[in-house]
C-alpha cells in the first residue's frame, strides 16, 4: 500500500527553498519548520472569509472579522513608542485603528480622510471602545471584487508576518510534484481520496471554509492515524523483547500487605490483577497500562504485584512525577509491608547527603528491595542489583521515546507497568498506547463514597460559609480552586491570591497558597502543612490537580468553573473522596451560564464516571473551523479527532 521515497521533496530541508536565507531559517525553526513537510503541514488556523462584512453591533471580541468604515480623524502622538490611532465611523459608531511601527505617511496613504474602507482584523475592546490593532488588510470600498475572497490565516511567530509566510508556502506547493505520494492509485480510489499534492493545494487554498467532513482534510488524518500506529507497533517490537520468566509464589508478602490493606479486592482488580500476573511469568517483557479512574484503587494493585515480584528475589522501583506523591506512596508501602522483612527507601531530591550514599551502596548490592522516588530513580549512578519491576504512576506525562528509554533502563528481564489516572475514551487508546497492552479499571471499591456535585451562582457564596466552618470543627478540610494566579484586566476570572487575601481574613492562619509562580521548596512545604493539617484551606490553581492524596480532603469549592473543561473538572474533583466518608464538590460561576457551559456542569453533576465523561467531553468541545482545530488534553494529534474520526481510527487498525 505504501510506497515512501525518504529522498522525496518533502523531507529536504528548508534551507533549500529559495529565499530562505539564515535569518529567515531561523525564524521557521523556532516555528518548529524544518523540513518541507513542516510548512506543508502547517495548516491555517482560520479561514478569513471577507466577502461577509459585519457591522459594528455584531462584532465579537477576539475573532477575525471584517468591518466597513469611514476614516474620521488621525491621532498621531507625538510622544515616541506611543501607537498612532486612526478613528473611524460604521453608522456613526466608533472603532479604532492601532498601529504600531507604522509611519504616519503610510497610514494616511492608505487610509486616507473621509473614505470609505473595508478593513480586517482581530477585533479587541478597550477603555469602551471597539479596536483592531495592526489591521490585517486594508481596501478602499472600490476594490469590492478583490475584498470578496476567502483568506486563509497561519499562526506566526517572531520575525515572519503573513505576506512572507504564504509567499514560502506559495513556493512549495510550485514545487510539489505528485509523485511524492506513498499511496498507491488503488488505495486512494478505494478511498475515495485525492493524492497528496492536490489536498494540499486545496486545503492552503481554500475557496471556502472548511469542515470536518472535509475529504481532503481526512486524507491527512488518516495518515496521521496510520503512521502513528506504525510508531506505536514499532516501538512495541523494542520493548517487548524475550526475558526470563518469573514464576510467581504469590504467598507470604502479597498477603500480608492485602491484610493490612484492610478492604477485599473488587472483581475488576482481581480480574486486572492475573493480568499482570500472567505478563510477569510470560517469556516477552511486560509492558502493560493499567488505567483507572480517580480513587479506583489501582496502587494497591501496583503494590500486591511489587510484593510478588520481591518474593522471586527481584527488585522494583516505583516512580512518582512530584517528591510529594513520591513521599505518600512509599508512606502507605512502609505501612502496607508491616510485619515483613523487605527493605523499603525513598529517594528524592530532599535526601540529605549521608542518606543517600547508603542508599545507593545498599541498591547496588541488593540489600534494597523497593525504592520510591522521581525521574532521579533512573539517572546514570543510580545502579540496580537486580531490577525486575518497575512501576511509574502518572504516565500520561510521558511520550512514547520516553517510554522506550525507561523500557531500557531496567533491563531485558524487568517488567514494567505503567499507572494513569486519566480517563482516556476507549476510541483513543489504541492510537496513544498501541505500544502497550491496557488494563482498564472501571470498577471503584465500595469503601469509596460518590462525590456530591452542587452547582451554584458566585453570588451564593455566603452560603457556603457555614459548611465551611463545619468542616474544619470536624477537623476535615477544603480545596479552593481558582483559574488565575493574579488579578487579570482582560479576564473577569477570579484569582488565587485575591481568593486567599479574603479566605483568610475569615479563617485566619488557617489558609495557604500554592500555584505555579511560587517557588518549589515553599510549595512543598505549604502541600506538607496541608497534608499535616497545620492548614485547614488550600487555596490553589490547577497545580494540584492530579497525582496527590489527601484523605481529610471533604470539600473542593472551584471558582469559573463554566471556564474549564469537563475532564479537568473531573480530576480536580477527584482530589476529594479520597477517605471513608461523604465529599462534596461546589461548583461555582459568576454570570448566566452559555447553553454549552450548563450542559458541561450538568453532566459533572450527574457522573461520577470518569471515562463516560471524558466520552461527553470530547463530543461537547466543540471543533470549530476544521482548520483550527487542535486535541485538547493529551496531544498526540495535530488533525485526528478521535470522537469524530472515530470511523478512520477503525479502519486504519483492520490494515
Amino acid at each position: 500500500m505504501q510506497n515512501i521515497n525518504k529522498n522525496s521533496f518533502l523531507f529536504e530541508d528548508i534551507t533549500t527553498l529559495k529565499g530562505v536565507g539564515k535569518r529567515l531559517e531561523k525564524y521557521l525553526k523556532n516555528k518548529k519548520i524544518e523540513k518541507v513537510k513542516d510548512i506543508l503541514f502547517d495548516l491555517p488556523y482560520e479561514v478569513v472569509d471577507r466577502s461577509k462584512i459585519t457591522s459594528l453591533e455584531n462584532l465579537e471580541i477576539g475573532k477575525i472579522s471584517t468591518i466597513q468604515v469611514i476614516v474620521e480623524k488621525y491621532n498621531f502622538p507625538r510622544i515616541r513608542n506611543l501607537p498612532n490611532k486612526v478613528i473611524c465611523l460604521e453608522n456613526n459608531r466608533k472603532i479604532n485603528l492601532i498601529f504600531f511601527n507604522s509611519k504616519e505617511g503610510y497610514i494616511r496613504k492608505i487610509l486616507p480622510i473621509k473614505k470609505e474602507v473595508v478593513v480586517s482584523g482581530k477585533i479587541n475592546y478597550y477603555k469602551k471602545n471597539y479596536q483592531i490593532t495592526n489591521p490585517t488588510y486594508i481596501k478602499e470600498l472600490n476594490s469590492k471584487k478583490e475584498i470578496a475572497k476567502v483568506f486563509p490565516k497561519y499562526s506566526l511567530t517572531e520575525g515572519l508576518n503573513e505576506k512572507i509566510y504564504r509567499n514560502i508556502i506559495y513556493r512549495v506547493l510550485q514545487d510539489l510534484d505528485a509523485n511524492d505520494e506513498w499511496y498507491s492509485d488503488n488505495f486512494l480510489k478505494k478511498n475515495s481520496f485525492d493524492n497528496l499534492q492536490k489536498v494540499l493545494l486545496n486545503l492552503h487554498n481554500p475557496s471556502t471554509k472548511k469542515d470536518l467532513n472535509s475529504n481532503d482534510y481526512r486524507r491527512l488524518v488518516y495518515d496521521e492515524i496510520f503512521s502513528n500506529l506504525i510508531y506505536l507497533f514499532t516501538s512495541r517490537k523494542i520493548v517487548r523483547t524475550k526475558k526470563k520468566v518469573k514464576y510467581l509464589n504469590k504467598n507470604k508478602i502479597s498477603k500480608i500487605v492485602l491484610n493490612n490493606f484492610g478492604y477485599n479486592l473488587t472483581k475488576g482488580q482481581t480480574k486486572i490483577l492475573k493480568e499482570i500476573n500472567d505478563d510477569i511469568e510470560s517469556e516477552k517483557r511486560m509492558f502493560r497500562l493499567l488505567q483507572g479512574d480517580v480513587s479506583s484503587g489501582k496502587t494497591i494493585l501496583a503494590l500486591i504485584t511489587a510484593a510478588n515480584i520481591i518474593e522471586t528475589n527481584y527488585q522494583v522501583a516505583f516512580m512518582a512525577p512530584t517528591e510529594i506523591l513520591a513521599q505518600q506512596h512509599y508512606k502507605l508501602a512502609i505501612k502496607l509491608f508491616e510485619d515483613t522483612n523487605i527493605n523499603i527507601q525513598l529517594l528524592t531530591g530532599k535526601t540529605d547527603f549521608n542518606k543517600k550514599r547508603d542508599i545507593l551502596y545498599d541498591l547496588q548490592k541488593g540489600k534494597i528491595n523497593l525504592l520510591f522516588g522521581t525521574h532521579a530513580l533512573f539517572q546514570n549512578k543510580i545502579k540496580f542489583l537486580n531490577l525486575g519491576f518497575i512501576i511509574i504512576d502518572e504516565q500520561h506525562k510521558f511520550g512514547v521515546n520516553q517510554r522506550i528509554k525507561l523500557a531500557k533502563k531496567g533491563g531485558k528481564n524487568c517488567d514494567l507497568l505503567l499507572i494513569s489516572a486519566t480517563p482516556i475514551p476507549r476510541s483513543m487508546m489504541l492510537s496513544f498506547f498501541g505500544d502497550m497492552d491496557i488494563s482498564r479499571l472501571n470498577e471503584k471499591p465500595k469503601y469509596r463514597k460518590n462525590i456530591i456535585t452542587l452547582i451554584k451562582p458566585e453570588k451564593k457564596l455566603n452560603e457556603i460559609l457555614p459548611h465551611l466552618k463545619k468542616e474544619i470543627s470536624l477537623e476535615r478540610q477544603i480545596f479552593w480552586i481558582c483559574p488565575l494566579i493574579d488579578v487579570s484586566n482582560n479576564l473577569n476570572y477570579t484569582s488565587a491570591k485575591k481568593k486567599f487575601e479574603q479566605i483568610n481574613k475569615l479563617f485566619p492562619n488557617q489558609v495557604g497558597l500554592i500555584h505555579g509562580g511560587i517557588d518549589k521548596k515553599i510549595k512543598d512545604k505549604v502541600l506538607q502543612d496541608f497534608l499535616t493539617k497545620k492548614i485547614k484551606i488550600l487555596v490553589s490553581t490547577t497545580v494540584i490537580e492530579v497525582g496527590i492524596d489527601f484523605p481529610s480532603a471533604n470539600t473542593i469549592i472551584i471558582e469559573d468553573s463554566n471556564k474549564f473543561g469537563l475532564s479537568q473538572l473531573h480530576q480536580l474533583r477527584g482530589r476529594v473522596g479520597r477517605g471513608n466518608t461523604e465529599s462534596i464538590c461546589i461548583l461555582l460561576y459568576k454570570n448566566n451560564l452559555s447553553k454549552n457551559a450548563r450542559e458541561r456542569l450538568k453532566i459533572l453533576k450527574s457522573t461520577n464516571d470518569g471515562f463516560v465523561i471524558a466520552e461527553k467531553d470530547l463530543q461537547l468541545r466543540g471543533f470549530g473551523d476544521i482548520l483550527g482545530f487542535q486535541q485538547s488534553g493529551i496531544k498526540n494529534f495535530k488533525f485526528a479527532d478521535p470522537i469524530h474520526h472515530k470511523d478512520l481510527f477503525l479502519s486504519v487498525e483492520k490494515k
